[in-house]
C-alpha cells in the first residue's frame, strides 16, 4: 500500500531508467480497476503523457502501455477524458504511426480504448488516426 504516489513521482522526476521502470510498474498496477483510479488521483496521467510525447524509446513504450491500461475498462471514462485533456491523443497517434513495434502496439491499443467515447474518437480522427 502507498506505492502509487512514489511511482508517479519517479515517472515525473526520476532518472531516465527510473522513469521507464516507474511507467512499467504503473502499467502493471493499472490492470486493477481500483489502481486505475488511484493512479489518476495521484496525478499519474500527466507524467505518462509527457513521457509518451518526449521520452526515450523505452519511456514512450512503457508510458503508452500505462495509458492503455489506465483507459481500459467500461467504468473508466474519467481516465479516458483525463488522458485526452492532458494532451495524450497526439503523442499516441504519433507512436502508433511511427514508433517502434512495441510503441505501435501499446499506442494503438490505447487509442482503440480511448475511442469508445465519441468526442475522443473525433479528436483521434482529427489527429489523423483511422481505425
Amino acid at each position: 500500500a502507498g506505492g502509487i504516489a512514489p511511482l508517479v513521482a519517479l515517472a515525473r522526476d526520476g532518472t531516465d531508467g527510473q522513469q521507464v521502470h516507474a511507467a512499467w510498474a504503473l502499467a502493471n498496477l493499472a490492470i486493477n480497476a481500483d489502481n486505475q483510479v488511484a493512479i489518476a488521483r495521484a496525478g499519474g496521467i500527466a507524467p505518462l503523457v509527457a513521457l509518451a510525447r518526449g521520452g526515450t524509446d523505452g519511456q514512450k513504450e512503457q508510458a503508452a502501455g500505462a495509458l492503455a491500461e489506465l483507459a481500459a475498462g467500461s467504468l473508466n471514462d474519467d481516465n479516458k477524458v483525463a488522458i485526452a485533456r492532458a494532451g495524450g491523443i497526439a503523442p499516441l497517434v504519433a507512436l502508433a504511426r511511427g514508433g517502434t513495434d512495441g510503441q505501435k502496439v501499446f499506442a494503438a491499443r490505447a487509442l482503440w480504448t480511448l475511442a469508445r467515447i465519441a468526442d475522443i474518437r473525433v479528436a483521434i480522427a482529427n489527429a489523423g488516426w483511422r481505425f
